[in-house]
């Protein structure tokens, strides 16, 4: 029984080190040097959404992960 939880426990490790490894990073545009968050706005994207940010999209992704949307949303 110890041996199958032993056992159990190092594929677990094992595979919590192969996703940390593997794990995507956020889309970040190239001119964001080695930072960990993204900055606001569509010009920091990697990928475009294919359609004009609004006032409301702008301000909603300023303030992500906030709790509260924008005032004016």
């Amino acid at each position: 029984m110890l041996l199958k939880l032993l056992t159990l426990g190092g594929l677990g490790y094992a595979g919590y080190r192969y996703y940390e490894k593997n794990r995507s990073q956020p889309a970040f545009s190239g001119n964001q040097g080695n930072a960990s968050v993204r900055d606001a706005g569509p010009e920091s994207m990697r990928d475009s959404s294919g359609r004009k940010w609004t006032q409301a999209d702008e301000e909603s992704d300023q303030s992500f992960p906030a709790s509260d949307p924008p005032a004016n949303y």
